[in-house]
């Protein structure tokens, strides 16, 4: 398995990609990785780095970097020879199985499927994720890419939610969620509606409509909206996690007492940090594409973006856009 990683991506660059590469590389020996990047810049940051195999290592050169605040369409126009424009390249010239980048998520979206194009029976491509629950962890999608999708569309989206969730966790027949202002069947607009009906008639584990408060309940396997409602529905759960961080920390800071509250508990946070922890969930798909491409958080640290790379290792490994072409076509012929 070869995975072309965007070295220069993020906020970090290769501060982070390097060394998370080399931790992947070391814990999986039937993996190779092509380090995409400024040349020299990327080679300073692997002579830090000690007891990595450089024979599953190879490092390709790009001149130009994409910058996180970049137009997509000026990036995808003028930096042709960049980390992202490469490693992505690479997927589409055979040399690479996967590509992951955590850098500009329009840029990367706009390259990718550009670069890559679509898969048969898929409209737009969507960004899924794994989201933290109580009783198990969702994918949500899509994520950001379409802010306004069809009926169909949303039906597309959630086949490849569906196969996903069933190839990287090894669920059969995932349940699916849409979500909708209401549970009720008379809520909601047309276009849910109409996706509701096409879901219903298709033999995916659809399980009618679910709101907002649902997707940490970790319920429902797959829940599937347009981009609008799913980067609202993830940016305000950021803000949630944020403040209420900032709380704990005002409120066990007030006092003696209440430091010595905070010591005692420890143990308790820590426990829930770790099951929340979003460095444990990183690694977006972005599906629909001829091609295995992985967003990772801009701001990753080494922990996250080695999850983003396994991500994309368990993907590769399950032929994930294959499998998604194939069961598409089965259920539109089943739906006609």
């Amino acid at each position: 398995m070869k995975i072309a990683i965007d070295a220069m991506g993020g906020d970090f660059g290769p501060e982070v990609t390097v060394p998370a590469s080399l931790h992947v590389l070391r814990n999986h020996p039937n993996l190779s990785l092509i380090l995409v990047g400024k040349e020299e810049i990327v080679c300073q940051e692997l002579e830090k780095e000690e007891g990595h195999d450089a024979s599953r290592i190879e490092v390709h050169h790009a001149s130009e970097v994409v910058e996180m605040d970049e137009s997509p369409s000026l990036a995808l126009k003028r930096k042709k020879d960049s980390s992202m424009r490469i490693a992505i390249n690479l997927i589409k010239e055979g040399k690479a199985d996967a590509c992951v980048s955590a850098g500009n998520t329009g840029a990367l979206m706009a390259t990718a499927r550009f670069v890559l194009r679509m898969l048969p029976g898929i409209d737009r491509p969507a960004i899924c994720s794994a989201m933290p629950g109580i009783a198990g962890s969702s994918h949500l999608l899509d994520l950001g890419a379409n802010v306004d999708s069809s009926a169909e569309q949303l039906f597309q989206f959630a086949v490849m939610g569906s196969i996903l969730k069933s190839a990287v966790e090894s669920i059969n027949a995932p349940s699916i969620g849409l979500l909708n202002v209401g549970e009720e069947e008379i809520k909601g607009n047309e276009r849910v509606k109409n996706a509701a009906k096409l879901l219903t008639e298709s033999n995916l584990n659809y399980m009618g409509f679910v709101e907002g408060n649902d997707i940490y309940k970790g319920e429902i396997d797959v829940i599937v909206c347009d981009g609008f409602m799913g980067n609202v529905a993830l940016k305000a759960s950021e803000g949630v996690a944020e403040m209420l961080t900032t709380f704990a920390k005002e409120e066990f800071s007030r006092s003696i007492f209440t430091k010595l509250a905070a010591l005692m508990s420890r143990p308790v946070l820590n426990a829930i940090r770790k099951r929340t922890d979003p460095r444990r969930y990183n690694g977006a798909s972005l599906l629909g594409l001829k091609g295995i491409v992985v967003k990772s958080h801009g701001s990753a640290d080494k922990l996250s973006y080695a999850h983003a790379i396994e991500e994309a290792m368990k993907e590769v490994e399950k032929s994930v856009p294959k499998q998604i072409e194939t069961q598409l076509h089965d259920h539109l012929e089943l739906s006609a």
